[in-house]
């Protein structure tokens, strides 16, 4: 029997997926987070994805033990790292053009490449797929024939990681336009990307993406200020998008990001001007004393 420990994933965890499919195909009983049956298991495979869990990993000794959270060079072995499970969700390209101080993607997966298409992880019969590419629009090529097997299969896609507006061209949003999408995902990670932003904004524009339709990742880290993330949202609202403040660990209890992203990630909130929604919300009336309450619309 095999057993799987799966620490702290917030979404399907291929690695764990992928063991679980090499197993079942030898006839092998796979068991899923049941702890007491660690010492009834012939093999235990634990995976931590956050470095803040790998204290976690302490009471796993003799199990195989990996994930970004553990190890950022550890792999799974090649017989085990080829299975393709059919869950509807999966990488085609790994890697990344980028290197973004937050992120461990080109330091784990390396440059950019193709790894595969839809077909190895679309189980035939699911109406939707999410593909959680770091940088598709990196290969246009492959974004193309992505998108062309999307069309082809009439399934809804949500390209869940962002895409990177930075690269976003008319040709490319005409083959993005092209698929079913429920909401399209971007990242405006940094003040000094408003023009990249407001260009990319004007193409969705243009090939009649509605307002709103699109919702753009806000990082808010330790080089930002309250101003820096606050100037980011107003240019998207100003604009009819969506957003979505990421607030970085190391500042997630910082009143003032807290504030913002209250305001931000509800929807309905963030159509409204903040220092009305912090008169009369009451929820919003606790962080009153945190946010500047004019906004400057800055969307040129």
């Amino acid at each position: 029997m095999i057993l799987l420990i799966d620490i702290d994933s917030k979404m399907p965890n291929l690695a764990l997926k992928k063991i679980e499919t090499y197993y079942r195909s030898q006839g092998q009983e796979v068991l899923w987070n049941m702890p007491l049956m660690r010492y009834k298991a012939d093999k235990i495979y634990v995976s931590c994805i956050f470095d803040w869990n790998k204290h976690l990993c302490d009471e796993w000794g003799g199990a195989e033990i990996g994930g970004s959270g553990y190890s950022i060079s550890k792999k799974l072995p090649d017989d085990i790292d080829c299975m393709k499970p059919k869950i509807n969700f999966g990488f085609t390209t790994r890697g990344c053009i980028r290197n973004c101080y937050f992120c461990i993607v080109p330091q784990k997966e390396g440059y950019i490449k193709a790894v595969g298409d839809i077909y190895d992880f679309w189980d035939g019969e699911a109406k939707e797929i999410i593909v959680i590419d770091n940088n598709i629009l990196a290969l246009p090529e492959h974004f193309k024939l992505i998108c062309s097997q999307i069309k082809k299969e009439n399934l809804w896609v949500d390209f869940n990681q962002g895409l990177d507006h930075r690269l976003l061209t008319d040709k490319m949003c005409k083959q993005l336009v092209s698929v079913k999408t429920k909401q399209l995902r971007f990242a405006f990670d940094d003040l000094a990307y408003k023009k990249t932003a407001l260009r990319a904004i004007k193409i969705l524009k243009d090939n009649g993406v509605r307002d709103w339709k699109a919702r753009w990742y806000v990082y808010a880290g330790e080089k930002d200020t309250y101003d820096t993330v606050y100037e980011r949202l107003c240019i998207l609202i100003g604009q009819s998008q969506g957003a979505y403040l990421m607030r970085d660990r190391k500042v997630y209890n910082k009143k003032e990001f807290i504030a913002l992203s209250s305001w931000a990630n509800t929807p309905g909130a963030f159509k409204q001007d903040l220092g009305e929604l912090c008169n009369k919300s009451e929820k919003m009336s606790h962080y009153k004393q945190y946010v500047k309450l004019e906004r400057v619309l800055q969307t040129n």
